[in-house]
């Protein structure tokens, strides 16, 4: 089993930036691809950006890329989500995931990919 633990959301104003950190315990040594989601109130959950544990490939929403950054530091088996110029219309519960699988080797986009997800922290972004 894994377990995944985030932390760092907040209320900010638009335009500022938040860091989210997804600490992972337990059988660490099975996740291949570690990945961030988002559910805002009545849509569905969306991916945003996930990272390769063993090598620096990363994938990113379309949309997200250029303002959000995600990181590891496999140390400390945690990774990071960096998300800068944030918007109203990033509000939304923010989910980190952990996908057992060897491949693809571009983590995936789909939340069916993976296997352990976090219980979610909230960012609430204010115009």
């Amino acid at each position: 089993q894994v377990q995944l633990v985030e932390s760092g959301g907040g209320l900010v104003q638009a335009g500022g930036s938040l860091r989210l950190s997804c600490a992972a315990s337990g059988r660490t040594f099975s996740i291949h691809a570690m990945g961030w989601f988002r559910q805002a109130p009545g849509k569905e959950r969306e991916f945003v950006a996930a990272i390769r544990r063993s090598a620096d490939i990363t994938n990113y929403a379309d949309l997200l890329k250029g303002r959000f950054t995600i990181s590891r530091d496999n140390a400390k088996n945690t990774v990071y989500l960096q998300m800068n110029s944030l918007k109203p219309e990033d509000t939304a519960v923010y989910y980190c995931a952990a996908d057992q699988s060897i491949y693809p080797i571009v983590p995936s986009v789909t939340v069916s990919a993976y296997d352990y997800w976090g219980q979610g922290t909230q960012v609430t972004v204010s115009s």
